[in-house]
């Protein structure tokens, strides 16, 4: 048996009930993507994606193929890495630290000394606009620009035709060695730029991040002590910091994502196969683009048109999301507290199993491990009785 999981970055389907506490009240990405014309995603429909409660922006779809769901997020964050370890069996009670004023500057000092380059900036900013604000001073003195934003995240920025890609993530490293404790953010992030002069700075496909270790046992850790594969496609390897992962596909974007998935359906194994395709997130969301995000979503229903016949007996395909970046939301630039869609598909799957409201999205990494023989010990209940065809 084979489980294809993939993660579409950022896909919220309206806000949860504590969306007020982290400012996102009315946040629904579906709904704002759903409006515009560039939508079109009929694969998702049979899914079950218009039967999720509250999710009634388009009918809903008589016979759906298989088993859906609407999952609320327990951790206390909205970000990539805390929504990532949830959906493998790990809750966060307590969010990772942000920085609203910067880093601290005696670390900044010592950064700088230990990595040879003075750094620029050290506040919150757009990763867009920080660099026609800073990369121009940043190519005549030679310096990193370092930035955060809502989310826990170390960004150092550099122009990759000036400061060698292997010096950057080398730089990247030593942050995350000194980012521990209080100053112990979620990801480190390189960002690499190319680009001479303002209006031609563009952020290049090499980003690469460097994550906490998940602080417990995951559904990848069991399975690959259980004997099972353990692939990786895009910054699944990065966000675990490698831990659990057997075989990694390192890609520049949702296209190539989608392609290596394909390539991987063809492919014996056993085990599961782990997506993320970031470009909801990174490319849509935050920068708020409706337009391109319904794109990117019509996007990956046409992968959806050649990945669902090739399925093979015993596959299951899970189509879920880590949080929500409404992209009409324009209160902030920041990811929105929202619940997420979670859509299983196979011929093990019961057509139509409707299972409502779940709490955590752990549920999945129980689930993933009981239909795959090797159950764990998660806060959430594995839900595949209630999935399987019998």
């Amino acid at each position: 048996m084979r489980v294809f999981l993939i993660v579409l970055d950022s896909f919220g389907i309206g806000a949860a009930p504590d969306a007020a506490a982290f400012g996102d009240a009315g946040a629904h990405t579906l709904a704002s993507v759903a409006a515009h014309p560039n939508f079109c995603c009929p694969q998702l429909a049979r899914l079950g994606l218009f039967n999720l409660p509250d999710a009634g922006v388009r009918p809903p779809e008589p016979h759906p193929l298989g088993g859906f769901a609407r999952l609320q997020e327990v951790s206390a964050g909205k970000d990539t890495t805390i929504g990532h370890w949830e959906i493998a069996g790990l809750r966060s009670p307590r969010p990772l630290p942000t920085f609203p004023q910067g880093f601290p500057g005696e670390f900044i000092q010592e950064f700088a000394r230990r990595t040879g380059r003075p750094v620029l900036c050290n506040r919150p900013y757009s990763g867009t606009q920080v660099l026609e604000d800073y990369a121009p001073q940043a190519l005549r003195e030679g310096a990193w620009i370092v930035y955060t934003s809502a989310d826990s995240v170390f960004q150092l920025a550099a122009n990759e035709d000036h400061i060698p890609l292997e010096e950057l993530y080398a730089a990247c490293r030593t942050a995350r060695e000194m980012l521990t404790g209080p100053l112990g953010v979620g990801r480190v992030i390189a960002r690499p730029f190319v680009g001479e002069a303002p209006g031609q700075f563009v952020r290049t496909a090499n980003r690469h991040d460097f994550s906490l270790d998940p602080p417990g046992e995951t559904m990848l850790t069991r399975l690959q002590r259980a004997g099972y594969a353990t692939i990786s496609v895009g910054k699944i390897r990065d966000i675990f910091n490698g831990a659990g992962i057997g075989e990694s596909h390192h890609t520049g974007g949702n296209a190539q994502g989608m392609a290596a998935t394909l390539r991987l359906q063809k492919q014996p194994f056993e085990g599961l196969c782990f997506v993320n395709l970031v470009d909801f997130d990174m490319l849509y969301g935050h920068r708020r683009d409706v337009a391109g995000y319904a794109a990117a979503l019509t996007a990956f229903d046409r992968f959806l048109e050649q990945f669902l016949p090739n399925m093979q007996p015993g596959d299951v395909l899970m189509v879920t999301a880590d949080h929500g970046c409404d992209p009409a939301f324009t209160k902030t630039t920041d990811h929105t507290r929202e619940y997420v869609p979670w859509l299983v598909a196979g011929d093990s799957v019961r057509p139509g199993a409707d299972l409502g409201t779940l709490t955590g999205f752990d549920t999945i990494a129980a689930t993933v491990c009981e239909l795959l023989g090797a159950p764990g010990d998660f806060a959430a209940p594995s839900v595949w009785k209630r999935l399987r065809r019998e």
